[in-house]
Protein backbone atom coordinates (compact mmCIF):
# COMPACT_ATOMS: atom_id res chain seq x y z
CA UNK A 1 0.00 0.00 0.00
CA UNK A 2 1.36 3.25 -0.84
CA UNK A 3 1.92 6.00 1.72
CA UNK A 4 2.40 9.74 1.35
CA UNK A 5 4.31 11.88 3.49
CA UNK A 6 1.68 14.69 4.16
CA UNK A 7 -0.37 11.51 5.71
CA UNK A 8 2.14 9.76 7.48
CA UNK A 9 1.66 11.92 11.09
CA UNK A 10 -1.78 11.54 11.02
CA UNK A 11 -1.40 7.46 10.24
CA UNK A 12 0.78 7.20 13.05
CA UNK A 13 -1.50 8.80 15.50
CA UNK A 14 -4.77 7.29 14.17
CA UNK A 15 -2.85 3.70 14.60
CA UNK A 16 -2.01 4.44 18.61
CA UNK A 17 -5.23 5.34 18.51
CA UNK A 18 -6.60 2.10 17.09
CA UNK A 19 -4.19 -0.13 19.27
CA UNK A 20 -6.03 1.42 22.49
CA UNK A 21 -9.52 0.28 21.44
CA UNK A 22 -8.33 -3.15 20.32
CA UNK A 23 -6.59 -3.69 23.17
CA UNK A 24 -9.53 -2.51 25.53
CA UNK A 25 -11.71 -5.08 23.71
CA UNK A 26 -9.29 -7.80 23.59
CA UNK A 27 -9.06 -7.26 26.97
CA UNK A 28 -12.08 -7.09 27.81
CA UNK A 29 -13.14 -10.29 25.93
CA UNK A 30 -10.28 -12.07 28.03
CA UNK A 31 -12.49 -10.55 31.07
CA UNK A 32 -15.60 -11.64 29.81
CA UNK A 33 -14.50 -15.40 28.91
CA UNK A 34 -12.96 -16.18 32.73
CA UNK A 35 -15.85 -14.41 34.18
CA UNK A 36 -17.95 -16.71 32.39
CA UNK A 37 -16.23 -19.39 34.16
CA UNK A 38 -15.48 -18.36 37.31
CA UNK A 39 -19.59 -16.56 38.07
CA UNK A 40 -21.36 -20.33 37.37
CA UNK A 41 -19.67 -22.31 40.22
CA UNK A 42 -20.87 -19.99 42.93
CA UNK A 43 -24.33 -20.17 41.59
CA UNK A 44 -24.12 -23.94 42.06
CA UNK A 45 -26.60 -24.85 45.23
CA UNK A 46 -28.82 -22.18 44.19
CA UNK A 47 -29.00 -23.68 40.79
CA UNK A 48 -29.54 -27.43 42.86
CA UNK A 49 -32.61 -25.33 44.52
CA UNK A 50 -33.97 -23.73 41.74
CA UNK A 51 -34.70 -26.70 39.43
CA UNK A 52 -34.68 -29.02 42.20
CA UNK A 53 -31.38 -31.09 40.93
CA UNK A 54 -28.74 -32.87 42.38
CA UNK A 55 -25.68 -31.35 42.65
CA UNK A 56 -24.10 -34.01 39.84
CA UNK A 57 -26.84 -32.52 37.50
CA UNK A 58 -26.15 -28.59 38.05
CA UNK A 59 -22.36 -29.32 37.72
CA UNK A 60 -22.83 -30.02 33.72
CA UNK A 61 -23.64 -26.23 33.78
CA UNK A 62 -19.99 -25.54 34.57
CA UNK A 63 -18.61 -28.76 32.65
CA UNK A 64 -20.74 -27.55 29.96
CA UNK A 65 -18.94 -24.72 29.10
CA UNK A 66 -15.65 -25.85 29.87
CA UNK A 67 -16.49 -29.27 27.42
CA UNK A 68 -17.41 -26.26 24.61
CA UNK A 69 -14.18 -24.36 24.96
CA UNK A 70 -11.58 -27.50 25.41
CA UNK A 71 -13.36 -29.18 22.43
CA UNK A 72 -13.81 -26.17 19.77
CA UNK A 73 -10.93 -23.96 20.65
CA UNK A 74 -8.56 -24.70 18.45
CA UNK A 75 -10.72 -24.80 15.41
CA UNK A 76 -11.94 -21.78 16.13
CA UNK A 77 -8.75 -20.45 15.72
CA UNK A 78 -7.66 -22.26 12.42
CA UNK A 79 -11.21 -20.57 11.49
CA UNK A 80 -9.95 -17.16 12.34
CA UNK A 81 -7.11 -17.70 10.28
CA UNK A 82 -9.13 -19.23 7.07
CA UNK A 83 -11.73 -16.80 7.18
CA UNK A 84 -10.63 -13.46 9.17
CA UNK A 85 -10.27 -13.06 12.86
CA UNK A 86 -11.90 -9.98 13.03
CA UNK A 87 -15.18 -11.07 11.58
CA UNK A 88 -14.92 -14.49 14.09
CA UNK A 89 -14.38 -12.85 16.77
CA UNK A 90 -17.76 -10.48 16.39
CA UNK A 91 -19.50 -13.54 15.67
CA UNK A 92 -17.99 -14.82 18.93
CA UNK A 93 -18.52 -12.14 21.16
CA UNK A 94 -22.34 -11.36 19.68
CA UNK A 95 -22.83 -15.60 20.46
CA UNK A 96 -21.82 -15.42 23.98
CA UNK A 97 -23.93 -12.15 24.43
CA UNK A 98 -26.79 -14.09 23.28
CA UNK A 99 -26.20 -16.98 24.96
CA UNK A 100 -26.01 -15.34 28.09
CA UNK A 101 -29.12 -13.94 27.57
CA UNK A 102 -30.59 -17.00 27.30
CA UNK A 103 -28.96 -18.78 29.76
CA UNK A 104 -30.57 -15.95 32.41
CA UNK A 105 -34.07 -16.23 30.95
CA UNK A 106 -34.03 -20.39 31.17
CA UNK A 107 -37.11 -21.93 32.07
CA UNK A 108 -35.56 -25.76 33.09
CA UNK A 109 -31.81 -27.58 33.43
CA UNK A 110 -31.23 -28.47 30.09
CA UNK A 111 -32.13 -25.57 28.36
CA UNK A 112 -29.77 -23.72 30.78
CA UNK A 113 -27.25 -26.42 30.19
CA UNK A 114 -27.47 -26.27 26.41
CA UNK A 115 -27.24 -22.50 26.22
CA UNK A 116 -24.47 -22.77 28.52
CA UNK A 117 -22.62 -24.80 25.82
CA UNK A 118 -23.20 -22.06 23.20
CA UNK A 119 -21.58 -19.73 25.91
CA UNK A 120 -18.91 -21.49 25.80
CA UNK A 121 -18.30 -21.66 21.90
CA UNK A 122 -18.20 -18.07 22.01
CA UNK A 123 -15.79 -17.92 24.58
CA UNK A 124 -13.81 -20.16 23.13
CA UNK A 125 -14.03 -17.91 19.63
CA UNK A 126 -12.61 -14.61 22.18
CA UNK A 127 -10.09 -16.75 24.10
CA UNK A 128 -8.19 -18.03 20.73
CA UNK A 129 -8.63 -15.24 18.93
CA UNK A 130 -7.76 -12.21 21.35
CA UNK A 131 -3.90 -13.71 21.53
CA UNK A 132 -3.45 -13.95 18.00
CA UNK A 133 -5.25 -10.53 17.26
CA UNK A 134 -2.43 -9.32 20.00
CA UNK A 135 0.63 -10.80 17.49
CA UNK A 136 -1.10 -9.08 14.58
CA UNK A 137 -2.09 -5.29 16.10
CA UNK A 138 0.84 -4.53 18.57
CA UNK A 139 4.41 -3.85 17.65
CA UNK A 140 6.79 -6.85 18.84
CA UNK A 141 8.72 -4.74 21.39
CA UNK A 142 5.12 -4.62 22.87
CA UNK A 143 3.85 -7.85 22.58
CA UNK A 144 4.85 -9.02 26.21
CA UNK A 145 3.29 -5.89 27.40
CA UNK A 146 -0.35 -6.70 25.57
CA UNK A 147 -0.27 -10.22 26.89
CA UNK A 148 0.50 -9.67 30.04
CA UNK A 149 -2.50 -7.52 30.10
CA UNK A 150 -4.18 -9.92 28.55
CA UNK A 151 -3.13 -12.06 31.30
CA UNK A 152 -4.22 -9.49 34.07
CA UNK A 153 -7.57 -9.19 32.96
CA UNK A 154 -8.55 -12.94 32.55
CA UNK A 155 -7.38 -13.03 36.63
CA UNK A 156 -9.54 -10.05 37.07
CA UNK A 157 -12.19 -12.10 35.45
CA UNK A 158 -11.62 -15.14 37.42
CA UNK A 159 -10.98 -13.62 40.96
CA UNK A 160 -14.23 -11.18 40.41
CA UNK A 161 -16.47 -14.02 39.55
CA UNK A 162 -17.26 -15.65 43.13
CA UNK A 163 -17.18 -12.41 44.69
CA UNK A 164 -19.84 -10.92 42.32
CA UNK A 165 -21.86 -13.85 41.48
CA UNK A 166 -22.53 -14.00 45.58
CA UNK A 167 -23.71 -10.55 45.38
CA UNK A 168 -25.85 -10.62 42.49
CA UNK A 169 -27.89 -13.87 43.67
CA UNK A 170 -28.60 -12.43 47.28
CA UNK A 171 -29.48 -9.39 45.34
CA UNK A 172 -31.41 -10.67 42.50
CA UNK A 173 -31.45 -14.22 42.40
CA UNK A 174 -29.62 -16.97 40.25
CA UNK A 175 -30.71 -14.90 37.08
CA UNK A 176 -28.14 -12.02 37.63
CA UNK A 177 -25.01 -14.08 37.39
CA UNK A 178 -25.50 -14.57 33.31
CA UNK A 179 -27.54 -11.69 32.83
CA UNK A 180 -24.78 -9.04 34.37
CA UNK A 181 -22.41 -10.45 31.26
CA UNK A 182 -25.32 -9.34 28.70
CA UNK A 183 -24.71 -5.67 28.73
CA UNK A 184 -20.78 -5.99 29.23
CA UNK A 185 -20.90 -8.11 25.76
CA UNK A 186 -22.68 -5.11 24.32
CA UNK A 187 -20.09 -3.09 25.37
CA UNK A 188 -17.11 -5.44 24.06
CA UNK A 189 -19.14 -5.85 21.04
CA UNK A 190 -18.93 -2.24 20.23
CA UNK A 191 -15.67 -1.26 21.11
CA UNK A 192 -14.46 -4.75 18.81
CA UNK A 193 -16.56 -3.45 16.05
CA UNK A 194 -14.58 -0.03 16.15
CA UNK A 195 -11.32 -0.71 17.37
CA UNK A 196 -10.37 -4.19 15.65
CA UNK A 197 -8.21 -3.95 12.27
CA UNK A 198 -10.17 -4.74 9.08
CA UNK A 199 -9.04 -8.49 7.87
CA UNK A 200 -6.21 -8.72 5.85
CA UNK A 201 -7.64 -10.80 2.30
CA UNK A 202 -5.69 -14.00 2.60
CA UNK A 203 -3.52 -15.34 -0.47
CA UNK A 204 -4.77 -18.05 -2.37
CA UNK A 205 -1.95 -20.11 -0.70
CA UNK A 206 -3.78 -19.58 2.74
CA UNK A 207 -7.64 -19.56 2.12
CA UNK A 208 -7.78 -23.37 1.99
CA UNK A 209 -11.04 -25.41 2.44
CA UNK A 210 -11.66 -25.77 5.96
CA UNK A 211 -10.62 -28.99 7.67
CA UNK A 212 -14.67 -30.17 8.84
CA UNK A 213 -12.74 -34.05 9.06
CA UNK A 214 -9.86 -33.68 11.15
CA UNK A 215 -11.86 -30.67 13.53
CA UNK A 216 -15.14 -33.20 14.05
CA UNK A 217 -12.43 -36.21 15.07
CA UNK A 218 -10.72 -33.65 17.39
CA UNK A 219 -13.06 -32.41 18.90
CA UNK A 220 -15.12 -36.21 19.83
CA UNK A 221 -11.50 -36.72 21.02
CA UNK A 222 -11.15 -33.96 23.08
CA UNK A 223 -14.46 -34.08 24.22
CA UNK A 224 -14.20 -37.91 25.01
CA UNK A 225 -10.32 -36.87 27.11
CA UNK A 226 -12.53 -34.00 29.36
CA UNK A 227 -15.16 -36.58 30.25
CA UNK A 228 -12.60 -39.28 31.10
CA UNK A 229 -11.47 -36.70 33.61
CA UNK A 230 -14.48 -35.43 34.81
CA UNK A 231 -16.64 -38.24 35.20
CA UNK A 232 -16.47 -39.98 38.80
CA UNK A 233 -15.12 -36.58 40.83
CA UNK A 234 -11.83 -38.00 40.41
CA UNK A 235 -12.16 -41.44 41.37
CA UNK A 236 -11.12 -43.69 38.03
CA UNK A 237 -14.05 -46.09 37.36
CA UNK A 238 -14.96 -48.52 34.87
CA UNK A 239 -16.38 -45.54 32.44
CA UNK A 240 -12.98 -43.88 32.53
CA UNK A 241 -11.04 -47.11 31.81
CA UNK A 242 -13.19 -47.34 28.37
CA UNK A 243 -12.99 -43.58 27.93
CA UNK A 244 -9.27 -43.43 27.86
CA UNK A 245 -8.38 -45.71 25.11
CA UNK A 246 -11.09 -44.67 22.94
CA UNK A 247 -9.35 -41.06 23.39
CA UNK A 248 -5.91 -42.56 22.41
CA UNK A 249 -7.46 -44.02 19.38
CA UNK A 250 -8.61 -40.84 18.60
CA UNK A 251 -5.65 -38.98 18.72
CA UNK A 252 -4.32 -41.38 16.32
CA UNK A 253 -7.36 -41.35 13.92
CA UNK A 254 -6.70 -37.82 13.85
CA UNK A 255 -3.22 -37.83 13.20
CA UNK A 256 -3.94 -40.49 10.21
CA UNK A 257 -6.61 -38.07 9.12
CA UNK A 258 -3.99 -34.62 9.32
CA UNK A 259 -1.43 -36.78 7.36
CA UNK A 260 -3.88 -37.31 4.26
CA UNK A 261 -5.65 -33.81 4.61
CA UNK A 262 -5.37 -31.38 1.51
CA UNK A 263 -5.60 -28.43 4.27
CA UNK A 264 -5.14 -29.57 7.61
CA UNK A 265 -6.38 -28.27 10.77
CA UNK A 266 -3.29 -28.83 12.29
CA UNK A 267 -0.02 -28.91 10.32
CA UNK A 268 1.92 -31.92 12.10
CA UNK A 269 5.33 -29.49 11.09
CA UNK A 270 4.26 -27.28 13.45
CA UNK A 271 3.98 -29.35 16.49
CA UNK A 272 7.77 -30.55 15.46
CA UNK A 273 8.94 -27.44 15.93
CA UNK A 274 10.80 -27.48 19.12
CA UNK A 275 9.40 -23.61 20.72
CA UNK A 276 6.02 -24.57 20.49
CA UNK A 277 6.53 -28.11 20.93
CA UNK A 278 7.80 -26.71 24.46
CA UNK A 279 5.54 -23.98 24.98
CA UNK A 280 2.44 -26.82 24.81
CA UNK A 281 3.83 -29.07 27.01
CA UNK A 282 5.09 -26.82 29.46
CA UNK A 283 1.67 -24.81 29.30
CA UNK A 284 -0.36 -28.33 30.38
CA UNK A 285 2.17 -28.98 33.13
CA UNK A 286 1.86 -25.12 34.49
CA UNK A 287 -2.07 -25.43 34.24
CA UNK A 288 -2.49 -28.88 36.08
CA UNK A 289 -0.14 -27.40 38.76
CA UNK A 290 -2.28 -24.25 39.36
CA UNK A 291 -5.57 -26.15 38.99
CA UNK A 292 -4.20 -27.99 42.34
CA UNK A 293 -4.85 -24.65 44.46
CA UNK A 294 -8.28 -24.87 43.21
CA UNK A 295 -9.07 -28.52 43.96
CA UNK A 296 -6.87 -29.08 46.64
CA UNK A 297 -6.71 -25.47 48.63
CA UNK A 298 -10.47 -25.45 49.61
CA UNK A 299 -10.35 -28.49 51.32
CA UNK A 300 -7.17 -27.45 53.42
CA UNK A 301 -8.27 -24.31 54.07
CA UNK A 302 -11.94 -25.90 55.51
CA UNK A 303 -10.63 -29.14 57.41
CA UNK A 304 -7.34 -28.80 58.09
CA UNK A 305 -7.00 -24.95 59.36
CA UNK A 306 -10.52 -24.63 60.26
CA UNK A 307 -11.79 -21.65 58.52
CA UNK A 308 -15.24 -20.68 57.64
CA UNK A 309 -16.65 -20.80 53.79
CA UNK A 310 -16.45 -17.21 53.65
CA UNK A 311 -12.52 -16.93 55.16
CA UNK A 312 -12.01 -19.91 52.34
CA UNK A 313 -13.03 -17.78 49.91
CA UNK A 314 -11.41 -14.65 51.09
CA UNK A 315 -8.12 -16.53 51.25
CA UNK A 316 -8.42 -18.42 47.53
CA UNK A 317 -8.69 -15.25 46.03
CA UNK A 318 -5.48 -13.92 47.33
CA UNK A 319 -4.23 -16.14 44.25
CA UNK A 320 -5.80 -13.99 41.49
CA UNK A 321 -5.56 -11.15 43.34
CA UNK A 322 -1.76 -11.79 42.63
CA UNK A 323 -2.11 -12.69 38.99
CA UNK A 324 -4.30 -9.08 38.01
CA UNK A 325 -1.54 -7.49 39.70
CA UNK A 326 1.59 -9.03 38.33
CA UNK A 327 0.12 -9.70 34.52
CA UNK A 328 1.42 -6.16 33.20
CA UNK A 329 4.88 -6.07 35.27
CA UNK A 330 5.34 -9.56 33.95
CA UNK A 331 5.00 -8.62 30.17
CA UNK A 332 7.31 -5.46 31.05
CA UNK A 333 9.96 -8.15 32.23
CA UNK A 334 9.58 -10.52 29.23
CA UNK A 335 9.67 -7.69 26.81
CA UNK A 336 12.85 -6.23 28.55
CA UNK A 337 14.76 -9.53 29.15
CA UNK A 338 13.15 -12.13 26.80
CA UNK A 339 10.54 -14.53 26.62
CA UNK A 340 12.34 -17.75 26.82
CA UNK A 341 14.38 -16.77 29.69
CA UNK A 342 12.09 -15.40 32.02
CA UNK A 343 10.17 -18.43 31.10
CA UNK A 344 12.96 -20.69 32.87
CA UNK A 345 12.78 -18.28 35.68
CA UNK A 346 9.34 -18.09 36.40
CA UNK A 347 9.22 -22.03 36.68
CA UNK A 348 11.84 -21.74 39.30
CA UNK A 349 10.00 -19.45 41.34
CA UNK A 350 7.03 -21.27 40.79
CA UNK A 351 8.73 -24.50 41.98
CA UNK A 352 9.68 -22.57 45.05
CA UNK A 353 6.21 -22.20 45.66
CA UNK A 354 5.20 -25.46 45.79
CA UNK A 355 8.53 -27.05 47.28
CA UNK A 356 6.83 -24.43 50.10
CA UNK A 357 3.37 -25.90 50.10
CA UNK A 358 4.79 -29.40 50.28
CA UNK A 359 6.78 -28.64 53.64
CA UNK A 360 4.44 -25.90 55.02
CA UNK A 361 3.83 -27.33 58.76
CA UNK A 362 0.29 -26.55 59.89
CA UNK A 363 0.79 -25.10 62.74
CA UNK A 364 1.81 -22.12 60.85
CA UNK A 365 -1.79 -21.32 59.64
CA UNK A 366 -3.09 -19.19 56.62
CA UNK A 367 0.42 -17.91 56.56
CA UNK A 368 1.73 -20.65 55.91
CA UNK A 369 -0.40 -21.16 52.70
CA UNK A 370 -0.97 -17.68 51.89
CA UNK A 371 2.88 -16.90 51.18
CA UNK A 372 3.99 -19.75 49.54
CA UNK A 373 0.13 -19.27 47.20
CA UNK A 374 1.43 -15.81 46.45
CA UNK A 375 5.10 -16.35 45.34
CA UNK A 376 3.52 -19.71 43.20
CA UNK A 377 0.73 -17.18 41.71
CA UNK A 378 3.78 -14.58 40.78
CA UNK A 379 6.24 -16.61 39.22
CA UNK A 380 2.43 -18.22 37.26
CA UNK A 381 1.70 -14.51 35.88
CA UNK A 382 5.50 -14.65 34.86
CA UNK A 383 5.04 -18.02 33.16
CA UNK A 384 1.91 -17.14 30.98
CA UNK A 385 3.38 -14.01 29.79
CA UNK A 386 7.31 -15.60 29.06
CA UNK A 387 5.53 -18.82 27.41
CA UNK A 388 2.54 -16.70 25.24
CA UNK A 389 4.89 -14.08 24.15
CA UNK A 390 7.89 -16.77 22.94
CA UNK A 391 4.81 -19.06 21.08
CA UNK A 392 3.38 -15.99 19.48
CA UNK A 393 6.25 -14.01 18.36
CA UNK A 394 7.58 -17.16 16.39
CA UNK A 395 4.22 -18.12 14.68
CA UNK A 396 4.03 -17.05 11.18
CA UNK A 397 0.84 -14.11 11.06
CA UNK A 398 -1.71 -16.72 8.95
CA UNK A 399 -0.82 -19.29 12.09
CA UNK A 400 -1.54 -17.16 14.74
CA UNK A 401 -5.10 -18.15 15.37
CA UNK A 402 -4.40 -21.81 15.30
CA UNK A 403 -0.93 -21.20 17.23
CA UNK A 404 -3.22 -19.51 19.83
CA UNK A 405 -5.95 -21.97 20.03
CA UNK A 406 -3.26 -25.06 20.89
CA UNK A 407 -2.00 -23.08 23.46
CA UNK A 408 -5.09 -22.45 25.18
CA UNK A 409 -6.21 -26.28 24.39
CA UNK A 410 -2.90 -27.37 26.04
CA UNK A 411 -4.04 -25.30 29.02
CA UNK A 412 -7.71 -26.14 29.65
CA UNK A 413 -6.28 -29.81 29.05
CA UNK A 414 -3.78 -29.17 31.93
CA UNK A 415 -6.89 -27.73 33.92
CA UNK A 416 -9.21 -31.03 33.42
CA UNK A 417 -6.05 -32.99 34.30
CA UNK A 418 -5.27 -31.08 37.21
CA UNK A 419 -8.91 -31.01 38.96
CA UNK A 420 -8.61 -35.35 38.31
CA UNK A 421 -5.31 -36.58 38.27
CA UNK A 422 -4.28 -34.04 41.58
CA UNK A 423 -7.46 -34.09 43.00
CA UNK A 424 -7.00 -38.57 43.07
CA UNK A 425 -3.64 -37.76 44.42
CA UNK A 426 -4.84 -35.46 47.50
CA UNK A 427 -7.86 -38.19 48.60
CA UNK A 428 -5.12 -41.09 48.14
CA UNK A 429 -2.91 -39.43 50.78
CA UNK A 430 -5.76 -38.45 53.00
CA UNK A 431 -7.11 -41.30 53.22
CA UNK A 432 -3.74 -42.88 53.66
CA UNK A 433 -3.41 -40.81 56.95
CA UNK A 434 -5.41 -42.65 59.86
CA UNK A 435 -5.68 -39.49 61.86
CA UNK A 436 -8.11 -36.69 62.27
CA UNK A 437 -9.72 -35.10 59.26
CA UNK A 438 -7.33 -31.94 59.82
CA UNK A 439 -4.28 -33.82 59.88
CA UNK A 440 -5.99 -35.78 56.75
CA UNK A 441 -6.48 -32.79 54.60
CA UNK A 442 -2.79 -31.48 55.47
CA UNK A 443 -0.92 -34.85 54.76
CA UNK A 444 -3.10 -34.68 51.05
CA UNK A 445 -1.98 -31.38 50.77
CA UNK A 446 1.71 -32.08 51.44
CA UNK A 447 2.10 -35.03 48.99
CA UNK A 448 -0.21 -33.25 45.77
CA UNK A 449 2.28 -30.62 46.02
CA UNK A 450 4.95 -32.38 46.62
CA UNK A 451 4.14 -34.32 43.21
CA UNK A 452 3.15 -30.49 41.52
CA UNK A 453 7.22 -29.51 42.48
CA UNK A 454 8.06 -32.47 40.74
CA UNK A 455 5.71 -31.40 37.68
CA UNK A 456 7.38 -27.99 37.90
CA UNK A 457 10.76 -29.07 37.82
CA UNK A 458 9.84 -31.19 34.55
CA UNK A 459 7.87 -28.42 32.96
CA UNK A 460 11.51 -25.79 33.84
CA UNK A 461 13.74 -28.73 32.06
CA UNK A 462 11.81 -28.59 28.71
CA UNK A 463 12.16 -25.31 29.25
CA UNK A 464 15.79 -25.26 29.19
CA UNK A 465 16.10 -27.53 26.66
CA UNK A 466 13.88 -25.63 24.41
CA UNK A 467 16.55 -22.46 25.04
CA UNK A 468 19.25 -25.14 23.43
CA UNK A 469 17.67 -26.12 20.38
CA UNK A 470 16.11 -22.64 19.52
CA UNK A 471 20.24 -21.89 19.57
CA UNK A 472 20.46 -24.23 16.69
CA UNK A 473 19.81 -23.12 13.05
CA UNK A 474 15.76 -24.26 12.22
CA UNK A 475 14.87 -24.54 8.74
CA UNK A 476 11.49 -22.68 9.04
CA UNK A 477 10.99 -21.33 5.98
CA UNK A 478 10.95 -24.43 4.06
CA UNK A 479 8.00 -25.82 6.29
CA UNK A 480 6.39 -22.42 6.38
CA UNK A 481 5.95 -21.73 2.89
CA UNK A 482 5.17 -24.95 1.83
CA UNK A 483 1.17 -26.34 2.12
CA UNK A 484 -0.60 -23.52 3.60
Amino acid sequence: MTSYPQDTADAGMRRTVSVRWTLASLSLSMLLASLGTSIANVGLPSLAEAFSASFQEVQWVVIAYLLAITTLIVSVGRLGDTFGRRRLLLAGIALFTLASALCGSAPHLAWLIAARAVQGLGAAVMMALAMALVGETVPKEKTGSAIGLLGTMSAIGTALGPSLGGALIAGFGWRAIFLVTVPVGLLVLFLAHRGLPADRPASGTVRLRFDLTGTLVLALTLGTYALAMTIGNGVFGTINLVLLPAVFFGICLFLFVESRAASPLVRLEMVREPLLRSGLATSMLVATVMMTTLVVGPFYLSRGLGLSAALVGLVMSAGPVVSALAGVPAGRFVDRFGARRMAVAALGIMATGCLALSIAPQPLGVAGYVMPLIILTAGYALFQAANTTGVMKDARPEQRGIVSGLLNLSRNLGLITGASVMGAVFSFAAVSEAATAGSAAAAGMRATFAVATVLVVMAAAIAAASRGDASKPVPQQASGVSGN
